[in-house]
Formats: structure tokens, sequence, C-alpha cells
């Protein structure tokens, strides 16, 4: 076991433990703004669907029921654009996380392969390439990587942490330059719909893929947009050539969502409602937020999008993080994401009115 642990860096959210003790000795109590995890409730008919499901004592599929991939085909269609899309070219996951952490394990990548992310990114993207013992960097424009042994290229548009959303002609630009070189090209989309300054598209449209999903895969999650971080509910869209021979080592692995989840989901797809209810809360959490960090002498690049604000005074992140957590604030620091976020700091929008109310205030 620990020949798999020490491949690992140590969990970067432990480092933030004293951080929060100090906040959450505020007179008023904390204002938790670090983690990112949604505090709404599940809208309503998508909580009975689930309980609908309740009663479901046989073993789910891995390839989800045929009203999920309906679900999920129709929706890839209605919201992202995309054409021509069957049950082949989508496979439900058990959350985002898992798949992101072990999709170059089960791609079959190792040593002497490569695996590439931004140069500020969600740490899981290195710690899937880690667990695979492939090698791993982080770049600034995707197409100036070397292609000689590049087997994984992630892109994450709207990002985590910065909210940058990459424009439909860098997006067609990267998805050329990787089918040319031979490059499987994985696009996390998990904050799509959650644009602000922006309209974040997929590598599924055909303005950016040309019609064709060859070597492209598309990862999204209905943990943000639906509340549903505790159903682990997402899924792949894209290649079939790459989701027929994932969804057979799912199945020998047994990665597969529950039945109650996949009704959930089916609900969750098929109403847009209740997202354009959650967008509007965040909405006013983030022109809240925003304007009372800028108001305290902070910088914010990007966050066009995404449940993040990327902010900064020019400092060491830890000396912000400690800053804010004098005022019971605890924040992400940026350096979690990669050495070019050491000034910066993560601020999530996934606080109730209440509590963003109240860091307004302190700020």
């Amino acid at each position: 076991m620990s020949a798999v642990s020490d491949r690992l860096p140590a969990f970067p959210w432990d480092k933030l433990t004293p951080y929060k003790a100090t906040a959450a000795a505020h007179p008023d109590g904390l204002v938790d703004l670090s983690v990112g995890t949604p505090v709404d409730p599940v809208p309503e008919l998508i909580q009975k669907a689930l309980v609908a499901a309740a009663d479901s004592p046989g073993y789910p599929t891995v390839w989800g029921t045929p009203e999920l991939r309906d679900a999920i085909t129709g929706w890839v269609e209605r919201r992202l654009g995309a054409r021509g899309v069957t049950h082949r070219h989508v496979l439900p996951i058990v959350g985002s996380k898992e798949l992101v952490a072990w999709l170059p394990t089960q791609l079959g990548l190792g040593p002497g392969d490569r695996v590439a992310f931004p140069r500020l990114a969600y740490p899981t993207y290195e710690v899937g390439a880690r667990l695979a013992r492939a090698a791993y960097e982080a770049y600034d424009d995707p197409t100036a990587l070397d292609p000689e042994g590049l087997k994984l290229l992630w892109l994450n548009s709207p990002s985590n942490p910065t909210g940058k959303v990459l424009s439909p002609e860098e997006l067609t630009r990267t998805v050329a330059w990787a089918r040319e070189h031979g490059v499987l090209l994985v696009s996390d989309e998990c904050y799509l719909e959650l644009g602000w300054e922006a309209d974040p598209v997929s590598v599924l449209h055909p303005d950016v893929n040309g019609g064709s999903y060859d070597g492209i895969v598309a990862v999204h999650s209905l943990s943000k947009r639906s509340n549903l971080a505790g159903y682990r509910a997402a899924f792949l869209a894209g290649d079939p050539a790459v989701l027929g021979p994932l969804l057979e080592i799912r199945k020998h692995g047994g990665m597969m969502t529950s039945a109650p989840t996949q009704a959930a989901v089916v609900a969750a797809l098929g109403d847009d409602e209740h997202v354009r209810v959650q967008r509007e809360r965040y909405a006013a959490r983030r022109a809240l937020l925003r304007e009372a960090l800028l108001g305290h002498g902070f910088r914010i690049e990007h966050s066009e999008a995404s449940l993040y604000l990327w902010a900064t005074r020019g400092e060491s992140c830890w000396d912000t993080v400690a800053h804010l957590a004098d005022r019971g604030i605890l924040v992400a620091p940026g350096d979690f994401y990669g050495p070019a976020g050491a000034e910066f700091v993560r601020v999530a929008l996934t606080a109730t009115d209440e509590r963003v109310a109240a860091a307004v205030r302190r700020l």
C-alpha cells in the first residue's frame, strides 16, 4: 500500500486546518469559501426521483439505464449543440473526480507516457498521472507541447481555479493539434453552465470539432449545476472508440452509479429551470463578493465563469489566507493549483446568502 501512497503528494487541504481553526473562532462564526462544496438544497424534483427509485435491490449497470443514456444524449445535444450523439457516445461515471484520478490508469498509461494539464489546474490531474506512474507536465499553450510520448491532454474550460474560459478558436486549434499528433484530448467542462462574463463552448460543438468526435472526450458533472455533489453523478461524452474500452474496464472494476442516483440524473438533466434558479443564486453571491474583495484591495483575474473568484493582494497566498482567516473567512491558497498561483487565493461562491453577507460585512 505504501508503494502506491508514496506516489502521491501530501493532501493539500490538510494544510488549511490551523487557518480554519482561526476563522472558526470569529465571534460571528466561520464563513467557509474554500472547498467549493454546494450548500443549497437538492431540487425537489430530483429528490423525488431518487426516492421513487429507492427500492432498487438489484445491481445497477455501469453503462446506466437506457433512460439515463437518453437523458445524457438529449442534454448534450440540447445544451452543448452536439450533433449525432448516440448511446455509444456517452458513459456515466461515479462523480468526475474518480474519473480524473483513474483515467490514465484505465487508459493503460504508465512509465514512458506523458500527461499534460494547464499551468494552473485541479490537482487531481497530476494525481492521476502519478497513480499510473506516467510522467506529467503543466502547460501555458497546449499546442507548444512536445507531442512525443504525450498520450493524454487535459483541457479545463471554464477553469478551476481561475474561471478562465477558452475561446472557440483556442479550442478548435487545440483539437486540430491533438488529432494531428494522435493525442487523446479530454476536456473537463464541469463548470460549463456557469458562465458570467463569457459563454463557454464545449469541444463537442461541431464548430470546434468539425462534426467528428474522433480523439475527444468531454467530462460533465451535476455536482455544481444541480447541487448533487453528494450523489456522485457525472458522465463522459465523446469518441466511442475511447468510451467503449473504458466501459469494459469499468464493468470489470464495478464502477457503477447507484440505481437511485441514475434515476435522479434523468430528472436533473430533463429540467433546465432548477439550473436557472441556481445560477441566479450564484450570480448574486458573486456580485456581492466581487465588489467586497475589490473594495478591500484585491485584484481579480479571469473569473469570467465557474464558481470561484481568483483574487490577489500581490503577496504570498498564505499571507492572504491568514489575513482573511483573522476575519473569519476561509479561502483556498492558490499554490494548491500550481506554483503559478503562489500570490492568489480562490474564493468560492458556495456559501449561503447569510454567510456571504457576513463575509461582505467583514471585508
